[in-house]
């Protein structure tokens, strides 16, 4: 039997496109603060999660809706199980957008919105994959799970919960990263620097703040500073205005008698690549390092400043890198600091590392190195280990197949510093959707997805599908 898979993308397509949209415009970024027993992670996540299953009722599928943690869409029936991990789920859509990020716009051959890329998109793009493979009327010989998240981008609670009440698939993909595969993802770990909120010194630091999530690089800071020369306060604006012009940032600088405000504007990207961003808060930091601030204010500025654009973790003394999986990423990620509180001033340290080293060494290394009296170094208490499955997996070489099939092009393995679901199983890997050459929206402002690509995953995702559970 042949199926133009194409085609059959092809007639749904304007179908797909409408249902994406409706998805788009849920804000489902996690806010703590309205957190409910009846939602876990905030309203919007939870409505988001409740709108994608939706979906599977309406065409006929078994849903399950686990608590508002997580759920998932079956099809078929066999004694092994396929799984696919989609997420519903977005970091804060942040500064800097041209358009509503919560209101899709089609320009260009292209959406933009806030979970275009990451991950609406590939999650709409594979179920129509799984919407296909139903309609036809396909036999399987095994079970299609599509499980669906909504705290992938913070701290996996989700799949967490969801594992305590469901059986996990024998094997899968997450269409959540980039094709030909992604058959191998580095270590994640972030660590804490702590510090106190004392102030004296010439200059006061009153506060500093910058950041989103761990897992973004930070596209703005902001810092409050009590000058109490205000011939001095002429000369920093001086300062700070060639600071500005000599560097890939933009600024502002408001005094109002011996208050300065100070706002750098760099630019966001996602925390495992953040070679490819432009941290704003160690830029400001840099420039404020010149200062003469006192006690804990001074640790965290100089801390700040000395990790700039240390994004191999070398001047951290922890850089390591292995054959396969390449080097080891840092990524600061929050900044925060409050004069005269005691609790809650720190930088997080996201390090994205391979095979060879380990999250208890990071920690050793980055306290020999930063950790004083006054600064404190804590690891978060959720570590994800190296992930690795072989390029002779049965799975990886069909989905290979599948993608040169589509594409012919030459399909190859592929390791990153992302996290993605597919980690979540022993033989789980992420499969598209974005192909080589794409531009990365994701994390950013103006996050995107062409159209062409989303359509042409699509058909590859119903192709995979099939062959990896008939």
């Amino acid at each position: 039997m042949t199926i133009n898979w194409q085609k059959e993308v092809e007639d749904r397509k304007e179908a797909l496109l409408e249902d994406l949209k409706d998805l788009l415009r849920i804000n489902s970024e996690r806010e703590d603060d309205k957190m409910t027993a009846d939602a876990p992670f905030g309203p919007g996540p939870k409505a988001a999660l409740k709108h994608m299953l939706a979906y599977g009722e309406r065409d006929g599928f078994a849903v399950k809706n686990v608590d508002n943690y997580a759920g998932h869409i079956d099809y078929g029936e066999g004694d092994e199980t396929l799984g696919v991990f989609g997420h519903m789920d977005v970091v804060p859509a942040g500064d800097g957008w041209d358009t509503d990020p919560y209101e899709p716009v089609i320009k260009d051959g292209k959406i933009y919105a806030r979970g275009s890329s990451d991950d609406k998109g590939p999650t709409m793009a594979a179920y129509y994959g799984l919407k296909i493979i139903k309609d036809l009327g396909l036999p399987l010989s095994k079970k299609i799970r599509f499980v669906i998240g909504s705290d992938e981008e913070s701290g996996w609670a989700d799949m967490d919960y969801y594992f305590q009440h469901e059986e996990a698939p024998d094997f899968g993909f997450s269409p959540d990263a980039e094709f030909p595969i992604i058959n191998g993802e580095k270590g994640n770990v972030t660590l804490y620097a702590e510090f106190g909120g004392s102030s004296e010194g010439e200059d006061e630091l009153v506060s500093f703040h910058s950041g989103l999530r761990v897992n973004m690089v930070p596209g703005t800071a902001e810092a409050a500073i009590l000058v109490k020369d205000t011939v001095t306060i002429a000369e920093m604006k001086e300062h700070f205005e060639a600071f500005v012009e000599k560097h890939p940032i933009e600024g502002t600088f408001v005094s109002d008698e011996n208050a300065v405000a100070i706002t750098v504007i760099g630019k966001g990207a996602h925390g495992a690549s953040p070679q490819s961003g432009i941290n704003a808060a160690t830029f400001l930091a840099t420039f404020l390092n010149d200062y003469s601030f006192g006690s804990a204010a001074k640790e965290f500025i100089h801390t700040a400043a000395f990790i700039h654009e240390d994004f191999y973790g070398e001047k951290l003394d922890v850089a390591h890198e292995d054959e396969k999986m390449g080097r080891l990423t840092m990524n600061a990620g929050l900044f925060k600091f409050e004069k005269d509180v005691q609790d809650g001033n720190m930088i997080s340290l996201n390090f994205r590392y391979p095979k060879g080293t380990t999250a208890d060494q990071l920690e050793e290394g980055v306290r020999a190195v930063i950790g004083t009296a006054g600064v404190k170094i804590i690891q978060d208490d959720r570590n994800q280990e190296p992930h690795y499955v072989p390029v002779d997996d049965p799975l990886v070489a069909t989905l290979l197949s599948v993608y040169e099939d589509h594409t012919g092009e030459k399909g190859a393995e592929k390791v990153i510093g992302g996290g993605t679901y597919g980690r979540l199983l022993k033989r789980g890997v992420a499969y598209g959707a974005m192909f080589p050459g794409y531009t990365d929206t994701m994390h950013q402002a103006n996050e995107f997805m062409e159209l062409d690509d989303l359509f042409r995953a699509a058909a590859i995702y119903a192709d995979a599908m099939y062959r990896l559970a008939k």
